[in-house]
């Protein structure tokens, strides 16, 4: 099948995620929202350049110093004050975001996604990459592949999509594929332009829409 195609043809991959604290996964995917990786890098780095990223320093720091570190990052004032609001929360309700990543998975994600700026997509990449967790975190190349290849409908939303990548990939391989996916989205099976003509899985496409 597709899937097992693209795991043969990508080997290594970044990890991104490697030597970063539960918290500072979930400061860099707020950061990536609506934002490319080499920018949420680029604000990433400058953050971390200001300060230690924990959620006491979040929330004690001027949101103008947070904003700063952003620019790099689209809307940058914004996220800059749901990181601050989310930082007092996650101390004040929990203590900590590592007693969020300890509760069963349902829970977790329900506790996360209350938080501001935190839905589907953010809840699951901080569960699946900073806890380990089974979620199958969806990104707009994704749903995008979903939809070309027929495994869902052309108006499925966040959660069917999920749901079925974790019908047909088991749970240790959920993390790979959904890395694999997203560069095939940025190399292949781009929003303008896809290239069909050398797609290394056509088919199952089922043609552009």
């Amino acid at each position: 099948m597709a899937v097992a195609k693209l795991e043969g043809l990508y080997g290594d991959l970044e990890e991104w995620w490697k030597g970063l604290s539960g918290f500072e996964i979930l400061v860099s995917t707020v950061i990536s929202q609506n934002t490319n990786s080499r920018n949420t890098a680029a604000a990433f780095r400058r953050l971390r350049e200001k300060f230690k990223v924990t959620p006491e320093n979040m929330a004690n720091a001027p949101v103008e110093e947070i904003e700063e570190a952003l620019k790099p990052a689209g809307l940058y004032r914004g996220k800059a004050r749901r990181l601050k609001e989310l930082s007092r929360i996650i101390l004040e309700r929990y203590g900590g975001l590592d007693v969020i990543l300890k509760m069963p998975l349902n829970e977790a994600r329900k506790a996360l996604t209350e938080l501001p700026g935190v839905g589907s997509k953010t809840a699951d990449v901080v569960l699946n990459f900073a806890a380990g967790k089974a979620t199958f975190p969806v990104d707009t190349h994704i749903a995008r592949i979903a939809k070309r290849w027929g495994i869902v409908g052309e108006r499925a939303e966040y959660d069917e999509v999920s749901e079925a990548f974790k019908n047909i990939v088991s749970e240790e391989r959920r993390r790979r594929v959904h890395l694999i996916l997203i560069r095939f989205g940025r190399d292949y099976c781009t929003a303008l332009n896809p290239k069909c003509d050398i797609c290394p899985v056509k088919p199952p496409c089922r043609g552009i829409r």
